[in-house]
């Protein structure tokens, strides 16, 4: 048994909860006419996706809701639920792209639920599914959507009055082909999709191409500020390295330099100073001396003028005295008085020399003429009674001092002037060497005024060197602009010999060219623009990848569907072959004789040009096969189907389902009053192919006919309760017969 449960809830007439049990293989509904035994049938319909509402006889969803009666309320849904044995794990969900899926449930359950408003919900197992997964797994036990197991009343004979080409899918359906057929509408779409998505895909890649081409060209460029950033990142690790030793060698041979010359030029300073402290301690002490002796002698020539002057006045009173004696042999001084002036006068004289003149030896020498003159102060009074012999003797004997004394202080006035003879030579001897020392001192002042001029290029140079050091580190700057953070890898650069200027400014000058070519290229925002270009290459490989997946693909899905087609055609050869041989038999059984068969039929189809104009091509022509229905009945020459009468109509679509349902038997099978027309002998014949159908499906079949009716295991007698809605009343006819015995 396969099918186990349906339960049905608020679906037309059926408003509370109703449960049919399959447990029998052929279940009987029965019932009077308007009881609702076809909902029963139009449940299963509804429940296994059935998507016409007129099939159902209604209009919309809504129509397909209990309406209540007088007693009951109107129900807010319909919902009917199948459930299956699967103990075998036959159910499979067929996946897209993948395999199929056995489901690893022992009971299959599906529900299906639609409300006032028409929304419908599909449900497998408690999850809510979609309709297409629901035929896709009722495809897998050979329940197609073509419903050929479920036979209407009215449409036993829908197979014959079917065209070739639909008869033909309703045998496909039968033969369990239907699943390839979903297969090959799922590929179909895929294949849509693919070929839109490959349109898309290709749209994409021409938007982009000339982003990318710009992009391109703009990576080739900074590709090439990229090789002269590498040939600009070697020259500048040579140039800078070399340059930044020649800066250091030029700093510290200049600051060498500058202590030298500083150190020289505070020694001159010092040498030039010793000089003049020299000369000024030299000038000033023997020009203080000379100066000195100097005074003296004039001091000394003042006194011995005076003294002369004085002397000659002594003299000549000497002189009258010897005159007057002469004359008169005794000649008294009458006027000692002018004596002692003159006396006095010497004396004062002397003492303002002494005032005047702070000269140790002169005073040494006023002194002694001071003592001489007292000495004739001293005599004066004898001077006034004595002669005059003993006074003109007593003058030339003060007078004879006097000249003693003089003759003193000349030696002296010599001593002193041969001193100062001495000192001036001492002092132009002095002065040679004072001229010496300033000759030696004017050329410190050149040797000093050079080492300022040094000193000052020193300057001039360290300011220099000072630019010089401003543009390397403008030069570092500059080139880390260009190429980044390695410029300072010119540190570890090796370099050996003497730095060439001339090699440096060559260095130099393919710098500035290599920089004039950066700066044209523009280099700033590469790494963006690489980035940029990375990412819409990465974009259009993944775009072209995505081309050659779709175009693999679209082979694989136009393999695939080729395959299926003939996996179908195959199959549906051998299956219309067997459908032939139970034809036929059953044909036979039911009109005791005769033949029927089905034949393929080809048939022409042009396909439309772009105009809607046939193509005229024949390559064009579509050929496409259908199933015609062959009878030949027994005692007659009847063998067009439109010439059959309603009953042989009926019998022979009922020979046809049944031997479609023997080759390929489906889970159940729904006939609903297919028998009808059927006369009791006809019955007993229909009866005879229910038995043997049942053996390898479940037959659930409403009907009046008795002999029908007592071929069943379980009759539901469907009623009209006092409510206004579906009952079922259940009767196992095997526990009837023992209760009828």
């Amino acid at each position: 048994m396969r099918l186990q449960n349906l339960e049905i809830n608020g679906f037309k007439s059926f408003s509370k909860k109703t449960t049919l049990e399959f447990q029998n293989s052929i279940i009987s509904i029965v019932g009077p006419n308007g009881s609702g035994k076809s909902n029963v049938v139009e449940a299963l319909r509804f429940v296994l996706g059935e998507q016409s509402i007129k099939s159902m006889r209604g209009s919309s969803g809504s129509d397909l809701i209990f309406k209540g009666s007088k007693t009951l309320p109107k129900s807010s849904r319909a919902s009917v639920t199948i459930y299956f044995d699967n103990s075998d794990k036959v159910f499979k969900l067929f996946q897209e792209g993948k395999e199929n899926i056995n489901l690893n449930y022992d009971t299959i359950s599906i529900s299906r639920e639609v409300y006032p408003d028409g929304l419908n919900k599909y449900i497998l197992n408690g999850t809510e599914v979609r309709l297409k997964d629901i035929n896709n797994l009722l495809a897998s036990v050979n329940i197609g959507s073509s419903h050929h197991h479920i036979i209407s009343q009215g449409e036993a004979d829908r197979i014959l009055n079917a065209s070739s080409k639909d008869r033909r899918e309703m045998v496909e359906d039968a033969l369990g082909l239907k699943i390839y057929q979903y297969k090959i509408k799922e590929a179909g779409r895929k294949l849509e999709r693919t070929t839109n998505n490959m349109k898309e895909v290709s749209l994409l890649r021409r938007e982009n191409a000339p982003h990318l081409n710009f992009l391109k060209k703009q990576v080739d460029k900074f590709e090439k500020a990229k090789e002269m950033q590498v040939s600009l990142l070697s020259l500048y690790k040579e140039y800078l390295k070399k340059e930044s030793i020649y800066l250091n060698k030029e700093k510290s041979n200049l600051f060498n330099e500058k202590s030298r010359i500083e150190e020289e030029l505070e020694n001159v300073k010092h040498k030039i100073s010793s000089i003049d402290e020299v000369n000024e301690k030299k000038e000033s002490e023997k020009e203080k001396e000379l100066k000195i002796l100097e005074e003296k002698i004039h001091g000394i020539r003042s006194v011995k003028n005076e003294i002369e002057r004085k002397l000659g006045r002594m003299e000549g009173m000497i002189e009258m005295e010897e005159r007057r004696k002469e004359q008169t042999p005794e000649i008294i001084i009458k006027n000692p008085e002018e004596i002692k002036a003159i006396f006095e006068e010497i004396n004062s004289e002397i003492e303002e020399a002494m005032i005047e003149e702070n000269i140790a030896e002169i005073k040494i020498i006023l002194l002694r003429i001071k003592e001489i003159l007292n000495n004739v102060d001293q005599h004066k009074s004898v001077m006034e009674h004595s002669s005059s012999n003993s006074e003109v003797e007593e003058l030339r004997k003060n007078q004879q001092k006097i000249l003693d004394e003089m003759k003193k202080i000349e030696d002296e006035e010599k001593n002193i002037f041969e001193k100062v003879v001495d000192l001036k030579s001492e002092i132009n001897k002095e002065n040679e060497a004072l001229h010496l020392k300033e000759k030696e001192k004017f050329n410190y002042r050149v040797k000093h005024q050079e080492l300022t001029s040094s000193l000052n290029l020193i300057s001039v140079r360290e300011e220099g060197l000072k630019r010089e050091e401003e543009t390397f580190e403008n030069e570092i700057k500059e080139g880390g602009a260009l190429i980044g953070g390695e410029i300072l890898s010119y540190k570890n650069f090796e370099t050996d010999g003497e730095i060439n200027r001339n090699n440096q400014e060559e260095l130099k000058r393919k710098i500035e060219r290599i920089k004039i070519k950066l700066e044209d290229v523009g280099s700033s925002g590469g790494s963006e623009i690489i980035k940029e270009f990375e990412e819409v290459s990465q974009r259009d490989n993944f775009l072209a990848k995505e081309m050659e997946d779709l175009t693999k693909s679209i082979e694989s899905l136009h393999a695939l569907m080729a395959d299926l087609k003939e996996k179908i055609d195959i199959e549906f050869k051998e299956g219309v072959k067997k459908i032939n041989v139970e034809f036929t038999n059953l044909f036979s059984l039911m009109f005791g004789g005769g033949s029927a068969h089905l034949s393929l039929v080809t048939e022409n189809k042009r396909r439309k040009g772009e105009e809607g104009g046939e193509v005229e091509d024949e390559e064009e022509i579509a050929f496409e096969q259908g199933i015609e229905i062959n009878v030949s009945l027994p005692h007659k020459k009847v063998k067009e189907l439109n010439a059959l009468s309603g009953g042989e109509r009926s019998l022979t679509s009922i020979a046809l389902l049944f031997a479609m349902s023997q080759v390929n038997p489906p889970p159940f099978l729904v006939l609903d009053e297919t028998d009808a027309a059927l006369d009791e002998a006809n019955s007993r014949k229909y009866g005879d192919m229910l038995e043997k159908l049942s053996n390898h499906s479940q037959l659930i079949v409403v009907t009046h006919n008795r002999e029908t009716m007592s071929r069943a295991g379980i009759l539901y007698g469907v009623t009209v309760g006092s409510d206004g809605a579906s009952k079922l009343l259940s009767v196992k006819l095997d526990d009837a017969v023992a209760i009828a015995k």
